[in-house]
């Protein structure tokens, strides 16, 4: 199926494809370009920002604090962080943050890039801010607030006050061998894919192939100026996805810890990090088993306008052969994901760098990879 993505032309430039079973490694693909305008091949060692699927790893952080007793999800942001308490934000609890329920999804305040490596400046920022919504009352995806929160809260949590960038470098990436990035070095540029949008013509390919995602594009561009979604998408507004401005191909964009959205990494390690939790090696069997569903299913989401179902960090999907069962942990934008079922102890870890327009199920790639290693089980 991997190949085959290739030659019937949905991967139009590069990717990778990593499946761990019981913490075994049992496959491992890469195809394609890393840069398809320089025709330089894609690699067992490119790397590719992966979107939101790095809000799984955000997830994981919170979730080993969780586990060592720094946290608990009960907790109201305030015992750790006082100044947060700030504007109606006194009740919102690490949980409602987790869950998108704290209503923090869009800031009034305009973020530039240097407030994006300022972490004291950010923390000034979210003081400062109102909730878009009444805190607890409603969910809606925090698409990039969502790193500069947990970031804080991991500061503030962690015995040692370390970044999220930190915490996870010497906690997980280097004790375990993992090769994924929350904030990455100017001398590893070099290893990353060149990301591209789709044209108009796979644009129209792709509605032909999932009529909903025409529905989705509806919903987010034909909203209201004033509306949560445009807000969501406003600020920051360096970070662009434009037919010929794509930020996040930017070297310096790649140097912000942003767990959020820009995550660097290879599929094999994004695989194995995840591979490692499911084997109870970063989290007790107890703190697992809190993610086997999630904790909101059939809620309207705020800023999507569609049922999403997540909680404690985690996105959730249907698992497409076992009525009742679930898929656990995070899509990105375009296409990358990475899913664990945790009942046959499988990881599915996919990237590329040739971005669709829908995420998750709506990508094609990802679900006919998806259902083929499911269906096999």
């Amino acid at each position: 199926m991997f190949r085959k993505n290739f030659h019937d032309g949905w991967e139009r430039e590069g990717a990778a494809l990593a499946v761990y079973h019981k913490g075994e490694l049992v496959v491992d693909l890469q195809g394609g370009y890393a840069d398809a305008s320089s025709l330089r091949p894609w690699t067992p060692e490119t790397r590719t920002v992966i979107f939101s699927a790095s809000k799984a790893v955000g997830a994981l952080c919170i979730g080993m604090l969780v586990d060592r007793g720094h946290l608990q999800y009960s907790d109201k942001v305030s015992q750790y962080w006082p100044e947060f308490a700030q504007n109606g934000k006194e009740n919102i609890t690490i949980d409602w943050v987790m869950s998108h329920r704290a209503g923090l999804a869009a800031f009034d305040e305009p973020i530039s890039k240097s407030d994006a490596f300022d972490p004291e400046r950010i923390a000034k920022i979210i003081e400062k801010q109102k909730p878009n919504w009444i805190p607890g009352t409603k969910s809606g995806y925090h698409a990039i607030t969502y790193g500069w929160l947990v970031d804080q809260i991991v500061r503030r949590a962690d015995p040692l006050k370390r970044g999220i960038g930190r915490f996870f470098r010497e906690e997980i990436a280097v004790p375990y061998g993992i090769d994924f990035h929350i904030g990455l070095p100017t001398s590893e540029e070099h290893t990353v894919s060149r990301l591209s949008l789709p044209s108009n013509l796979h644009l129209m390919k792709e509605v032909l192939y999932d009529p909903r995602i025409l529905v989705m594009l509806g919903i987010l561009n034909l909203r209201p100026p004033n509306s949560i979604a445009w807000k969501v998408r406003g600020n920051p507004d360096w970070l662009k996805l434009e037919s010929n401005k794509i930020s996040f191909n930017d070297p310096e964009v790649h140097r912000m810890e942003q767990v959020a959205a820009l995550g660097i990494t290879k599929a094999r390690d994004l695989g194995k990090l995840f591979a490692l939790f499911l084997s109870r090696k970063l989290v007790s069997n107890e703190t697992l088993s809190l993610y086997k569903k999630p904790q909101i299913s059939s809620v309207l989401d705020e800023v999507i306008l569609a049922p999403m179902a997540k909680g404690h960090g985690f996105y959730y999907e249907k698992h497409p052969y076992k009525k009742g069962a679930w898929l656990f942990g995070h899509p990105g934008y375009g296409g990358s994901n990475v899913m664990m079922d945790m009942d046959n102890e499988i990881v599915i870890a996919y990237v590329s760098n040739g971005l669709k327009t829908g995420m998750g199920e709506l990508t094609r790639t990802y679900r006919l990879i998806r259902n083929a290693v499911l269906s096999s089980v």
